[in-house]
């Protein structure tokens, strides 16, 4: 198994094109230029998203790309390097919904390990809706809102974990 933090296809240093090795930096093997000592560090991929609940009903979009494709999850797409998360948010919400929301808060991090998810760190925030019309967009080929009890296939661990924690908090509402 090649480690992650030592990708073999990270082959020239980025700074002087030297031909990148392997060595143990700290605890963990890294790709390392012989010339110019440059370590690459792989940097995790940050995804966000935006759990929009109108009138007791989940807003969701049908994937149209890989990971888990055909599948339904919360609008949700990466952060670029500058880009405020929860702006981020708002902004996929729009690109795959046509709606606008406005952020109310945190719902959590979560960790998705290799091969599960598109993104290895996703950070979920609750919004409300503020209007517009729905209508899939960007990345996705339908948008529509589900009751909690009649969910077509959820995508993501971190989707489905936070529809059971909502599930739980109405409940006991």
């Amino acid at each position: 198994m090649i480690p992650f933090s030592a990708p073999e296809n990270v082959k020239f240093c980025s700074r002087c094109a030297t031909p990148m090795e392997t060595r143990q930096i700290a605890d963990k093997p890294r790709r390392v230029c012989p010339s110019c000592g440059f370590i690459h560090f792989t940097d995790p991929k940050v995804g966000v998203g935006v759990f929009v609940v109108n009138e007791g009903k989940i807003l969701l979009v049908r994937r149209t790309m890989h990971p888990e494709i055909g599948k339904w999850s919360i609008p949700a797409g990466f952060l670029d390097a500058g880009e405020n998360p929860a702006e981020t948010a708002v902004r996929e919400a729009l690109e795959e919904t046509n709606l606008e929301v406005a952020i109310e808060e945190l719902i959590g991090v979560y960790h998705n390990p290799p091969g599960q998810g598109g993104a290895s760190i996703f950070i979920m925030y609750k919004a409300r809706l503020l209007g517009g019309t729905i209508q899939a967009g960007d990345d996705a080929d339908a948008a529509a809102f589900f009751a909690p009890d009649d969910l077509p296939e959820i995508a993501f661990a971190s989707t489905r974990a936070a529809i059971d924690r909502l599930k739980a908090k109405l409940a006991t509402d």
